[in-house]
Order: structure tokens, then C-alpha cells, then sequence
């Protein structure tokens, strides 16, 4: 049952992720995410919200139809927890991989999963990049 503080609180789905941001084409592929204000280098951008964001376990992904299968495969990472991935209900889905991100994705102490950092100023306008092999010992560059 869903509690009625929950239907009565709006919840700003751009204030997940800790900066301004707008999602828009990418011409590096598809769906990219960009800046929506300035940020400064070292600026928090994302972290792992638990009770919003997700882990799920290989075993249940193992279960789910194909067509999910492919999608958890393209929008989620290994989280630090052996055994399970990491999906995110924010538009931090939309950063795409870059060999030269602005970001850096690190692990944090205190923190659940890893931190995403601004690497350098990033203006607006800008599309926010990650470089996947920061977190995916797996990750294949499809695109390159």
C-alpha cells in the first residue's frame, strides 16, 4: 500500500541528480545529458540514492524477459555488492561514455555505491560524459 505522504510529496526528479540537467540528442549516441547551469570542476553531480535507485540481483535478472534483459543491459552497472547491478530511476541513465568524460566516477568512503564528480568545469550546454571503464570491468566500447 502506498502511504499518502508519498502521494501528497512531489518529487523533483532533476534534484536526484545534484546539478541542473536536461537530456537531449547526442552526438555520441543517442540520448545524451547535459548541463543545464555551470559546474565547477569537483562539483558532486550524482550519487546512489538507496530506496529510489536499485540493485537487483543476476539471479532475478536472469528471470526476466529477454526485452528486459536488454534493457537492464544497456542502463545498468555491477554494483559493489557481488552478484547484483545497479539501475537508476534518474536521468543519470543518459550520461554516455566518452574515452575523455568531464566527469569521474569514483568509489567514496561512506557512500553505497560510487560518487560522480565533475572532472573540470563543464558548461551549460555541455553533455555530460562518463567513462564507463571507471565502474564496468565489462564494458565494451561499442561505439568507438
Amino acid at each position: 500500500m502506498v502511504s499518502k505522504n508519498l502521494i501528497k510529496r512531489k518529487i523533483d526528479i532533476s534534484e536526484v541528480l545534484l546539478v541542473k540537467t536536461k537530456i537531449g540528442p547526442s552526438k555520441i549516441h543517442g540520448i545524451g545529458l547535459f548541463a543545464d547551469q555551470f559546474i565547477p570542476k569537483g562539483t558532486l553531480i550524482w550519487k546512489f540514492t538507496p530506496n529510489f535507485d536499485q540493485k537487483i540481483s543476476v539471479k532475478k535478472i536472469n528471470n526476466f524477459p529477454k526485452e528486459l534483459q536488454d534493457y537492464l543491459e544497456t542502463y545498468t552497472w555491477p554494483s559493489k555488492e557481488p552478484g547484483k547491478y545497479c539501475l537508476v530511476f534518474d536521468e543519470a541513465k543518459f550520461f554516455n561514455h566518452s574515452k575523455f568524460p568531464n566527469t569521474i566516477s569514483i568509489p567514496y568512503e561512506n557512500e553505497e555505491e560510487i560518487i560522480t564528480l565533475a572532472s573540470r568545469d563543464i558548461p551549460p550546454g555541455e553533455e555530460i560524459t562518463g567513462n564507463y571503464k571507471e565502474y564496468d570491468d565489462n564494458f565494451i566500447d561499442k561505439w568507438s
